[in-house]
């Protein structure tokens, strides 16, 4: 009965494990059938490096440049201002925090990642967007804003990753530091940190991936404009906001575009994951 039951489990799991690369594989299908020939009819150096996006001109203009920048610049303000936040508060919370406290902090944290999208976005928008227009000018919706609100979205997965990572460093490590005659912040900091390193760098990664992704937080603070990024306080769109706010009522080559874009922000996924594959094996070994 016992290897009746392992048969069968193993099987489910089995079943499971197909669907999900055949979904996979399917994502990728329709998305690249879709995109690439049209690339490749517009010209992948026009398509990718062209700093103008006007589908109702006569002739189109299909180039992506300004939303792959502003993708770029928008993801990066947020690791520079998520990630030492998300890394010092998961150092707190798992070597420094009374017990107490931690019984608050750890659920609230949890809370953020169930938070939608779209409720930060509008929490940005109430209250980020107006302290912009009041201190930077302008209408508030700007990529700065876009990157304060995306460096708040990523921590979840920074403070929550690297606050497991440094859980699982053995203990003897921050023995073997105290025995040595260091003190708890210097164990803590040169020993169990470093050791963690993997974990914090892989949490780092996913939160890039988190950010790149976003797409409705940034569509109602971002400003949305289709140009060149030329400045902090400026309007900006991104590839994900670049196909939610146009796919509604794209048609022909325009939908393809769209779908080409979806390739490129693939194409941007995959080399995030590819870095955090990377980053793995060289720990490892």
């Amino acid at each position: 009965m016992a290897r009746k039951y392992e048969g069968f489990m193993k099987g489910v799991f089995f079943l499971s494990a197909i669907v999900s690369i055949v979904a996979l594989i399917l994502i990728i299908v329709f998305m690249f059938a879709g995109g690439v020939p049209f690339m490749l009819e517009y010209g992948l150096g026009d398509f990718l490096l062209g700093q103008r996006w006007t589908p109702s001109n006569t002739p189109a203009s299909f180039g992506i440049l300004p939303m792959i920048l502003g993708s770029i610049f928008v993801t990066i303000g947020a690791v520079v201002i998520g990630v030492p936040i998300g890394v010092l508060t998961s150092i707190f919370m798992a070597e420094f925090c009374p017990p107490k406290l931690y019984k608050w902090l750890k659920p609230a944290v949890n809370l953020m990642a169930a938070i939608p999208s779209v409720v930060y976005g509008f929490f940005a928008l109430q209250l980020i967007v107006p302290i912009m227009r009041n201190f930077v000018g302008g209408t508030g919706m700007n990529m700065l804003t876009a990157m304060i609100l995306l460096g708040i979205m990523i921590l979840p997965t920074v403070i929550g990753l690297s606050e497991s990572a440094l859980r699982a460093v053995p203990r003897s490590y921050y023995n073997g530091g105290v025995a040595l005659g260091s003190t708890h912040e210097r164990t803590v900091m040169a020993v169990l940190v470093p050791a963690a390193k993997s974990g914090i760098i892989s949490s780092v990664i996913l939160g890039v991936g988190r950010a790149i992704g976003e797409t409705m937080a940034v569509v109602l603070i971002a400003g949305n404009q289709p140009i060149m990024p030329r400045g902090l306080t400026f309007g900006v769109r991104t590839l994900t906001t670049n196909i939610v706010l146009e796919m509604a009522y794209a048609a022909g080559e325009h939908r393809e575009a769209l779908i080409a874009t979806a390739v490129v922000l693939f194409a941007f996924i995959l080399i995030i994951n590819s870095i955090f594959l990377h980053v793995k094996n060289k720990e490892a070994k």
